[in-house]
């Protein structure tokens, strides 16, 4: 089941979307494990605050990929092709503002998978 949530950014709300599909669409697109890339990029950033942030130019790049591959998943029609494009929209675009959003939001996608495989076990037995 998919979790849709509209998140300001830079004064526009934006629909990003969390599903089991984001990792596959996120590899397929930038090679990379976005597992891996969410638990970097928690670490980095540090409670939300610029000035404990460990961010370098790396981590930045791969939270608007992911950022992007969620607006995308979630408004595949609007959202351009490319995160270089899509970025284009947007004056501002803060990490310290979005990312824990997209975290929630993803933590919710998985909480719903996981009480799901739950449900299933409970019904089948297994």
């Amino acid at each position: 089941m998919a979790i849709k949530r509209n998140i300001i950014v830079d004064n526009t709300e934006v629909p990003f979307k969390a599903s089991a599909a984001v990792p596959r669409l996120y590899r397929l697109k930038f090679g990379r494990d976005i597992y891996k890339d969410f638990s970097k990029l928690q670490k980095s950033v540090k409670d939300g605050n610029a000035e404990n942030s460990e961010m370098d130019i790396e981590s930045l790049e791969v939270f608007e990929n992911i950022a992007y591959i969620m607006a995308k998943h979630a408004d595949p029609d609007h959202v351009p092709d490319s995160p270089d494009e899509w970025l284009e929209n947007f004056n501002t675009f803060s990490i310290y503002e979005i990312l824990p959003k997209l975290i929630e939001l993803w933590g919710l996608n998985i909480e719903t998978q996981a009480e799901s495989k739950k449900n299933l076990v409970q019904l089948t037995g297994k």
